[in-house]
């Protein structure tokens, strides 16, 4: 009688294991095999990381096996298993692989299709269209749209990590506790003593370091002592944590009304500020999005307040990035002065530090938050939605959404609902935040994710005029990385344009991401379809790149950047000075964050810029979802690519005071997930 070998790998997390009654089926084309005990109570099988195999006899040869049914029968308690594969070994000595790759809960049954990726037209008989259709149906249910804020990208419709699908859960949701990781970075910092004091200033500059030098690092230690420069004011524009910003400016704002008389002294060409402009050498950071939201009102002892300014910078012979004029509000008037460098030293240092604060809120919320983290949400949930396990898109995408949803979760659950742990420190906190993302979503654009098309866009793209734009110069090397991978990839299964047109499950998720994600608005720029394989080649590297990338590059310099409060304050406890000449150290100190807030907020930049436990940095995919062999080989080439970029970054950081390392591969997860 034909015997068949299975083999079953079993994952490694925590209580991956299980002692429950597992069942397994074989079908094939020729028939089906008898239900199979393969383990039941105390047999040991199936432990954590374990790796057992079985022989499977059968009456008659069952033809080729294109699915594998295993069920799980409740012993005593709930007990999850993780399944990470099956293999199967032929009566003729054929090995078969069967991904899996999912937790199989309560008395549950998963059906499995061998691991080659398959497109719906690939599909010819009927058993494998029927399991296709009622996969997608049963993950449809699942991963359902929900609308959390008016003008949103929808996200998931869950209230909490424990309501979403056991798959992507976290594998320890202790682990993801935004309170307890906090309040555990404040410990381990030494500043857990002062997170309680709100309203008690601190009293100069230097006081400030009672909370920062147990914990200096180069770059954190770099700023503490370099803060107060405008070199060090501009450096930050092109690679700090927000390097999306600064723009070239082509004709000066009429709500910015520098004169030549204001700025002379700090151009270095000999030439009239209209003549810098056309050359080039001025460059414009504007937080217009902040006018108007409301600041946080959550605590009435302290009164907190929100700026939107703008920012004029020059590029001098140094090609260095210096500022050379500031208004802190929109409307120009009496009552809101152009802050110069040829001021008084502190109304020039308060200005800095107010555009300081402001790009802080719109990193946090626009670059961070909307910009990576929900809009990988939307990739995430549309891909569970319309894409099976079997369809070569979804094998590639599924590293780049690891527990992307689960973050999300759980900070709408802790971090940014109502009186979460945002509205504690941060002067956008109790709504402000939500006003921000509704009001930026108008510039959330498919060409803005598109990253050269972006950096092209804001006048950054030359080398030769612009050339310590370190974030600009990695992000394209990683972008063309993913596109090539992107690309050979998609000439593997879509032979042809029309196939890419034909693919109806590409097109719903395309639609999904459009319809939810983008809400159907046509001004987005978010394709409805795609039509051909570069433009899927474009698709698949905007969403690999945001997921990955893009989101290193803004998330894992908040401590560096942000951990020297005076640098990157919260929240400011005065309002923006309206005349020069008044401005005194004790009125700065003042305005800046009191010990309890600097506090939370140095707990926050802390804990949002520490990697996963066992963090599977970008070309890492120890999940063998595709089995063949073009595909691995591409894989391959992909961290060949990758390798040579962590090179040429590491070699260019030698020696540096500033290392820009934020995009090098080796430093970029795949995923959103922290």
């Amino acid at each position: 009688m034909p015997s068949y070998t299975v083999t079953v790998a079993t994952g490694t997390q925590w209580f991956a294991g299980t002692d429950d009654y597992v069942y397994l089926t074989l079908q094939g084309t020729a028939g089906y095999s008898e239900r199979h005990l393969l383990d039941k109570p105390f047999y040991n099988d199936f432990e954590r990381g374990a790796v057992d195999s079985y022989d499977v006899t059968v009456e008659e040869d069952l033809g080729e096996i294109q699915l594998i049914k295993i069920e799980k029968r409740k012993y005593w308690y709930q007990d999850d298993w993780y399944l990470k594969y099956i293999t199967v070994k032929t009566p003729v000595g054929d090995y078969l692989e069967f991904p899996c790759y999912r937790w199989i809960t309560d008395e549950k049954e998963i059906v499995l299709r061998d691991g080659r990726a398959k497109l719906p037209r690939d599909d010819k008989t009927q058993i494998l269209k029927q399991h296709r259709r009622k996969e997608l149906e049963s993950r449809q249910k699942m991963y359902r749209w929900k609308e959390w804020h008016p003008g949103f990208p929808l996200s998931i419709d869950a209230h909490s990590h424990s309501e979403l699908p056991r798959d992507i859960q976290f594998d320890n949701e202790k682990g993801i506790d935004f309170i307890l990781n906090y309040t555990k970075a404040m410990e381990n910092l030494y500043v857990n003593r002062f997170m309680h004091m709100f309203q008690s200033s601190w009293s100069d500059f230097a006081d400030f370091e009672r909370i920062f030098v147990r914990i200096s690092n180069t770059i954190s230690e770099y700023v503490m002592q370099h803060w107060k420069e405008d070199f060090m004011f501009g450096y930050q524009f092109l690679n700090g944590c927000n390097p999306v910003l600064i723009r070239k400016c082509t004709e000066i704002p009429k709500k910015l009304p520098v004169t030549m008389d204001m700025v002379e002294c700090s151009l270095e060409r000999n030439l009239t500020l209209e003549e810098e402009v056309k050359q080039g050498n001025i460059f414009i950071v504007d937080y217009e999005l902040l006018d108007g939201v409301d600041a946080n009102k959550t605590d009435p002892c302290t009164v907190q307040y929100l700026a939107a300014p703008i920012c004029l910078l020059y590029k001098n012979l140094e090609n260095k990035i210096v500022p050379i004029a500031i208004q802190l509000g929109q409307k120009p008037g009496p009552d809101n002065p152009i802050f110069l460098p040829s001021d008084a030293t502190y109304d020039w240092l308060l200005a800095k530090i107010w555009v300081r604060s402001s790009d802080f809120h719109i990193h946090q919320t626009v670059t961070h938050l909307l910009r990576t983290h929900l809009v990988s949400e939307v990739f995430s949930i549309a891909m569970f939605r319309q894409l099976p396990a079997v369809h070569p898109l979804f094998k590639l995408l599924v590293p780049h959404m690891r527990f992307t949803i689960a973050i999300n979760t759980k900070a709408r659950e802790q971090l940014i609902c109502e009186c979460g742990l945002f509205d504690k420190a941060n002067a956008t906190g109790g709504g402000g935040h939500v006003q921000m993302v509704q009001k930026a979503m108008k510039d959330l654009t498919y060409s803005s994710l598109c990253f050269p098309e972006e950096i092209k866009a804001k006048g950054m793209d030359s080398k030769e005029d612009i050339p310590y734009y370190y974030y600009r110069d990695d992000g394209i090397k990683v972008w063309e990385a993913i596109k090539s991978f992107a690309e050979d990839v998609i000439h593997i299964y879509y032979e042809s344009d029309e196939v890419v047109c034909e693919d109806v499950e590409l097109q719903a998720f395309v639609k999904d991401i459009y319809v939810y994600g983008m809400r159907g608005v046509k001004a987005s720029g978010f394709p409805k379809m795609i039509r051909t394989r570069e433009t899927l080649a474009e698709y698949l590297t905007v969403i690999i790149f945001t997921t990955s990338a893009q989101h290193a590059a803004v998330n894992f310099g908040q401590y560096d950047w942000c951990s020297w409060i005076p640098n990157a304050p919260p929240t400011m406890r005065c309002p923006p000075p309206t005349e020069k000449g008044t401005v005194t150290i004790e009125q700065i100190v003042e305005s800046l964050p009191d010990r309890g807030r600097s506090c939370w907020h140095l707990g926050a930049v802390w804990a949002l810029s520490q990697f996963q436990d066992k963090e599977l940095f970008l070309g890492m995919y120890p999940d063998e979802h595709f089995v063949e062999k073009p595909v691995k080989e591409a894989m391959a080439k992909f961290r060949k690519n990758l390798d040579e970029i962590v090179n040429i970054i590491t070699e260019r950081n030698k020696n540096k005071k500033l290392p820009y390392y934020y995009l090098s591969p080796d430093r970029i997860p795949n995923s959103v997930a922290v």
